[in-house]
């Protein structure tokens, strides 16, 4: 976590409950297989007299919402998500990059050693690094170009881990599972980006 995440500079920390949205049930924003995964829920005996359900209904199958707690600093550029099962931090293209390049400034570096921390407090093992783009120029350079950024990542962050216990998964997704409308600039600056997460820990 970076310190301008841990200072007054933060813009909000909320806790949402996550629920579909319009946008999100037709533009999926998180690759398949990543969801968060809640913990077992309570069981309920739905025929307990104390219910005192009306005549004749009966309860839905208990399901246990996954909490998400986001951190968010006031320039937007980087955000932190935390669930009961993840911890991913978003780092916009922008301050990792220069335009349409892979190669890493010396800002970056520092952003990315601070998660390289957070992965050392967390004692992660398992580590995803994402890269995704806007939907601009062709999807194939998309993918070469948000490949070729989560490389660069995992390379800091590797560095910075000096750990053989640590496996990475890398993938680039171009243009896939944007978290905003590719329809106006400001949207796809936030689709270009750079996620990287790991399993938390109840420290």
């Amino acid at each position: 976590m970076t310190r301008a995440l841990a200072t007054a500079t933060l813009l909000a920390a909320t806790t949402l409950v996550t629920a579909p949205t319009a946008y999100a049930d037709t533009h999926p924003s998180v690759p398949p297989g990543t969801e968060p995964t809640a913990s077992a829920p309570v069981n309920v005996d739905a025929n307990d007299p104390d219910l005192k359900l009306p005549e004749g209904g009966t309860l839905a199958e208990p399901k246990v919402l996954d909490i998400k707690q986001v951190v968010e600093d006031q320039s937007g550029d980087e955000r932190r998500e935390d669930t009961n099962a993840d911890v991913k931090f978003a780092l916009q293209a922008e301050v990792l990059f220069g335009k349409d390049s892979a190669k890493l400034g010396g800002e970056a570096k520092a952003r990315i050693s601070s998660i390289a921390e957070e992965i050392k407090t967390q004692n992660a093992t398992r580590v995803r690094v994402f890269g995704f783009t806007d939907d601009l120029g062709t999807a194939a350079h998309g993918d070469v170009l948000s490949k070729n950024r989560a490389n660069a990542v995992q390379d800091v962050l590797d560095q910075e881990l000096n750990d053989p216990n640590v496996t990475f998964e890398v993938r680039g997704y171009g243009e896939q599972y944007p978290i905003s409308s590719n329809a106006t600039e400001s949207g796809r600056k936030k689709n270009r980006r750079v996620e990287v997460s790991f399993p938390r820990t109840d420290n």
